[in-house]
């Protein structure tokens, strides 16, 4: 089934598939339909966030990157008005002017999830 994920920076080399932080956990969204992405996505910028694109994607390969990173995930029903929290990160590892500290992922670790997330497109 295909469905429609959120990137940041699509097809760049810093990449980032957007998730909802849990707790410890992240989670990727899946939304059935592309209009009900690019709502979640308006509602993301009208949060001061950077703008990600929305894109389809085969939601096996979505459940595989999500197995492979320890990430969770969520299918989002047609319709459904999933709205973002209301507290964000101030920081995310795929910020191209991010700087290294103990609690963002070594060099290796970007590097297989940017090629899983490649393997994914």
């Amino acid at each position: 089934m295909r469905v429609f994920i959120l990137l940041f920076n699509a097809r760049k080399e810093n990449e980032g598939v957007h998730t909802i932080q849990i707790g410890d956990r992240n989670k990727v969204l899946m939304f059935e339909l592309e209009e009900d992405a690019e709502r979640f996505s308006i509602l993301l910028e009208a949060q001061d966030f950077p703008i990600p694109t929305v894109e389809a994607i085969d939601d096996d390969e979505v459940k595989a990157f999500c197995s492979d990173a320890d990430y969770d995930w969520e299918l989002i029903p047609a319709g459904a008005l999933a709205i973002p929290p209301e507290n964000n990160l101030e920081e995310t590892i795929w910020q191209a002017d991010a700087k290294p500290d103990s609690q963002q992922m070594s060099q290796k670790e970007l590097d297989a999830i940017r090629r899983r997330l490649e393997g994914l497109l």
